[in-house]
C-alpha cells in the first residue's frame, strides 16, 4: 500500500488519493516532536493554555469547511459534523481555564519540611485515532495533553485523511510550535515500530476492540503507557415507572446519532414486559420520522454509513439475528441507492444468545430484550464483554441510586442519554478499555505523578 485513498461513502466514488509518508518522514516528525517537547515542557502552563485558545479559535473560525469535510468523508448529517467542531472548541476553551488547576502541586501532610505531588509530562504521545468522529476524538486528546505539556503524533483512521491533514492546518494556525505536533500518513503496519521507538512516550487509541488488543500488547512488549477507548454494546435500560415518552424519544436520538456508528451509542435497550409493548410502540414511531438522505441536507437524520465492508457486516448481524427468532420492526436490508446506506432498523424480542445481543452492532440497529423486573434488566445489562457507557431510565431515585452501582460501566446516565462532556472523565472497563479521557482524570493520564518530598537543609 503506497497511497490512501478517500472515498465518499455518499455515492461511493473516490475523492482524492494521498501519498503514504515515507521512514524519513515518519523519523522527522519524531525527532522534531521529541526536541519541541523538551521546550514545551519547561513552559509554564499558565502560558501553555494559551495555545488551547487559539485551537478553539481556529476550529469556530474554520468550522463550516471543517464540517463539511467530516461529512464528505465519512457521511456524518452536516448538522452533526458542525456540533462536533463546536465541541472541540468547548472542549479546548475548557482546558485552557482548568488545567492549571488540575495540573497544580498537591500538598501532601508529612512531618517533612515539604511534600507534594507534581505533575510533568510524559513526552510525545501517539495519537492512534478513529474515523466516526475525526476531530472530536483527536482534539478530545490534544487539549489536556499539550496543555500537561506533553508533543503528540497523529495516526488517523485512513478513510479520513483530509480530515487529519486539516487538523495539522489548524494546528499550524493556532501558533502550536514548530514540530510539537505531526500527522503522520502511514499504514497499520508501520504502528508497531512507531510504537517501540525511544522517541514515543506513550500511545492513546480509539477504536475497535480487536485493534486495541494489538496495540496494547505493542505498547506492552514497549512498556509504554496506554489509554485505550474501544467498543460498546451499551444498554438503554427502561423500567415500569419510567417516563416511556421520554425515554423512547431520547433512545432513537441515543441509537441513530451518527447513523449509529459510535462506541456509546445504545444498542441494546432492556425494556420490562409490562411497559415493552408501548415503548417499543413508541421507539418505532420515532424511527419512522427519521429522515434518510444526502447528509449536506441539513434536514437529514440519517446518512450513509462510512464504508460498504462496514455496512455489509451490519446487514450480516441483522439477517442471523432475525434467523434466530427475533422480529423485525423496521428496515432490515440495505437501501438501493448509490452509497452505503442502511435504514434505521428495529429488531425486537431479541434474545442473550443473539448476534445483535453478543456482538457490537456498529451502526443504525437498535435490539429491544424484554425483561421481568429491574434485576434481571441489570443482569442482562452486565451479560457482555464490553462496559463503557449505559443508561437507566426510572423516577424512583433511590432505586436508581443503587442500580447504577450495580451496572458495569465506566458511565451511567439516569434519564439521559450517554455522552462526552468534558467536565466528567470518559472511558471503560472490561473490553471497552482502560484508561480516562476527560475532566481532571483525563489530563493526568499522561503525566508522571512525582512525589516531592523535602527534608529539612542542614
Amino acid at each position: 500500500m503506497s497511497m490512501i485513498v478517500s472515498v465518499n461513502p455518499t455515492n461511493g466514488q473516490e475523492l482524492a488519493r494521498y501519498d503514504l509518508h515515507d521512514d524519513a518522514h515518519v523519523d522527522g516528525a519524531l525527532t522534531a516532536a521529541a526536541e519541541a517537547q523538551k521546550k514545551w515542557r519547561k513552559v509554564p502552563v499558565e502560558k501553555r493554555v494559551s495555545l488551547l485558545t487559539e485551537m478553539a479559535k481556529a476550529l469556530r473560525a474554520g468550522k463550516s469547511k471543517y464540517a463539511a469535510m467530516v461529512t464528505r468523508e465519512m457521511g456524518k448529517p452536516i448538522a452533526e459534523s458542525e456540533a462536533e467542531i463546536e465541541k472541540c472548541a468547548y472542549n479546548c476553551d475548557f482546558y485552557a481555564e482548568h488545567a492549571p488547576k488540575y495540573l497544580a502541586d498537591e500538598v501532601l501532610p508529612s512531618n517533612a519540611t515539604e511534600s507534594v505531588v507534581a505533575f510533568d509530562p510524559l513526552g510525545v504521545v501517539l495519537a492512534i485515532m478513529p474515523w466516526n468522529y475525526p476531530f472530536w476524538q483527536f482534539f478530545r486528546f490534544a487539549a489536556p495533553a499539550f496543555a500537561a505539556g506533553n508533543g503528540a503524533i497523529l495516526k488517523h483512521a485512513n478513510n479520513v485523511p483530509e480530515c487529519a491533514l486539516a487538523i495539522q492546518d489548524i494546528m499550524k494556525e493556532a501558533g502550536c510550535p514548530e514540530g510539537l505536533f505531526s500527522t503522520i500518513l502511514v499504514d497499520a503496519s508501520k504502528v508497531a515500530s512507531i510504537i517501540a521507538d525511544d522517541r514515543i512516550a506513550a500511545v492513546t487509541l480509539t477504536g475497535s476492540t480487536e485493534v486495541g488488543a494489538i496495540v496494547a500488547s505493542q505498547a506492552g512488549k514497549a512498556l509504554k503507557k496506554q489509554v485505550l477507548e474501544l467498543g460498546g454494546s451499551d444498554p438503554f435500560i427502561v423500567l415500569a415507572d419510567a417516563d416511556l415518552e421520554e425515554a423512547a424519544k431520547v433512545a432513537v436520538k441515543a441509537r441513530y446519532i451518527n447513523v449509529g456508528q459510535s462506541c456509546v451509542n445504545a444498542k441494546r435497550f432492556i425494556v420490562e414486559e409490562s411497559v415493552a409493548d408501548r415503548f417499543v410502540e413508541l421507539f418505532v414511531e420515532g424511527v419512522s420520522k427519521l429522515k434518510i438522505g444526502d447528509p449536506m441536507e441539513r434536514d437529514t437524520n440519517i446518512g450513509p454509513m462510512a464504508r460498504g465492508n462496514l455496512m455489509s457486516g451490519l446487514h450480516s448481524q441483522v439477517e442471523k439475528t432475525l434467523a434466530a427468532g427475533a422480529t423485525l420492526k423496521a428496515g432490515g436490508r440495505p437501501i438501493e441507492r448509490e452509497g452505503f446506506y442502511y435504514p434505521p432498523t428495529v429488531l425486537d424480542n431479541v434474545k442473550p444468545d443473539m448476534v445483535a445481543f453478543c456482538e457490537e452492532t456498529f451502526g443504525p440497529v437498535a435490539a429491544i430484550i424484554r425483561v421481568k423486573d429491574a434485576d434481571e434488566a441489570v443482569k442482562l445489562a452486565n451479560q457482555t464483554e464490553f462496559g463503557l457507557g449505559s443508561a437507566l431510565w426510572t423516577k424512583d431515585m433511590d432505586r436508581a441510586r443503587r442500580l447504577a452501582r450495580d451496572i458495569d460501566a465506566g458511565a451511567v446516565f439516569i434519564n439521559g442519554m450517554v455522552a462526552s462532556d468534558p467536565r466528567y472523565p470518559f472511558g471503560g472497563i472490561k473490553r471497552s478499555g482502560y484508561g480516562r479521557e476527560l475532566g481532571v482524570y483525563g489530563i493526568r493520564e499522561f503525566v508522571n505523578i512525582k512525589t516531592v518530598w523535602i527534608g529539612p537543609a542542614k
